[in-house]
């Protein structure tokens, strides 16, 4: 947990504005200037109830949420100085509330209504959680044998600790959700069998297959999807390797620094855009540079070269055209830029679509 002094520090540094800029850029709409209120007072089980109005998930979201997009970039301290550090202040909020075992609280007496959720992650316990708190029984079928979805198994150990998934969802099996993992609708139960049991059923399956890049070369051995090795971190040997990581995203930022702590030689993020556009935190991208991450931005992949298996991939160098006003520069290709780097993997994290 992190040093109560720095808490206190961060949580003054806090203007409480009344137009809560913060609040508006979060998508959750936590009333932010009010839990950092009940902080500085040293209240922190009533800045725990303040997020549970809005949030199920807050030391979970504190560690991975985009706040610089959301919420600390809409604080007002953001504007001439460094933003109040709200992630961290509500991480805090987060794991007090687990370690000191504090409830969700119930809303509402029980009902006589059934509720079937499949699938286990973010939106999963969400729903889970404000049904239960409103008196239905919840039961959530997972298929793997954790529960959290991406949480167990889309993000790092390194960037969120597996302890922290495990306090929360204890908390929401302790409102009455039942979960039951290893249970694979359409194998190992038929959705006609929940469907009779359940008055309603609730789909969170998620996005956690990788798109394409539909390019030449994508089948050949050594092109993977991030999501997958990810999820299922079956990784293949990448000790003195070099592996090229297509994306900007948070995906492509957790699966390079698990390749590099896997022992690649080298890694390099390869990106369309400039570095600003990248759409993840900065905090991942500085944290990625700093265990020695190369990036090549205005870049993309136009070839995967090899026989069998991946030797070299084909890149050409784009520049930013404004298309459309309010949105993101496009990015063109130069003609005649074209250049190849030698890489031994190819991991595409341009994003993700459902099974």
């Amino acid at each position: 947990m992190e040093d109560i002094e720095n808490i206190k520090k961060a949580a003054q540094y806090c203007l409480n504005c009344k137009s809560k800029p913060c609040q508006k850029g979060c998508p959750l709409g936590n009333d932010i200037p009010a839990f950092i209120e009940k902080i500085r007072e040293e209240k922190y089980e009533e800045a725990y109830n303040i997020l549970q109005d809005t949030t199920v998930l807050p030391a979970i979201c504190g560690e991975i949420c985009p706040h610089t997009k959301q919420c600390q970039g809409h604080c007002i301290r953001g504007i001439k100085g460094e933003p109040v550090q709200i992630g961290k202040l509500e991480a805090f909020v987060g794991e007090y509330a687990n370690k000191n075992k504090l409830k969700i609280k119930k809303l509402e007496e029980n009902k006589n209504k059934k509720v079937a959720i499949i699938g286990s992650g973010p939106a999963g316990l969400t729903a889970a959680t404000y049904l239960a708190q409103r008196g239905y029984k919840v039961t959530i079928y997972e298929r793997e044998s954790k529960p959290g979805g991406i949480l167990s198994y889309g993000i790092p150990e390194f960037r969120l600790k597996r302890e922290t998934i495990k306090e929360t969802i204890e908390k929401i099996t302790d409102l009455g959700v039942e979960i039951k993992t290893n249970t694979e609708i359409g194998k190992d139960i038929n959705l006609a069998d929940i469907k009779k049991d359940n008055d309603v059923i609730f789909f969170s399956i998620g996005s956690n297959v990788s798109s394409k890049m539909k390019i030449e070369g994508e089948n050949l051995e050594n092109v993977f999807g991030g999501n997958e090795l990810l999820q299922k971190s079956n990784h293949p040997n990448y000790i003195g390797k070099d592996v090229a990581v297509v994306g900007g995203g948070n995906v492509a930022m957790d699966v390079a620094r698990t390749v590099k702590r896997l022992g690649a030689k080298s890694v390099t993020v390869i990106y369309r855009r400039e570095e600003a556009q990248m759409p993840a935190e900065e905090k991942e991208v500085e944290h990625a540079k700093k265990e020695g991450i190369q990036f090549l931005f205005k870049t993309k992949p136009i070839r995967i070269l090899g026989d069998k298996k991946v030797e070299k991939i084909e890149c050409i160098k784009t520049e930013l055209v404004q298309k459309e006003e309010g949105k993101r520069p496009y990015p063109v290709d130069i003609e005649g830029s074209n250049f190849e780097i030698k890489e031994d993997y190819v991991i595409m994290a341009i994003g993700s679509r459902t099974r």
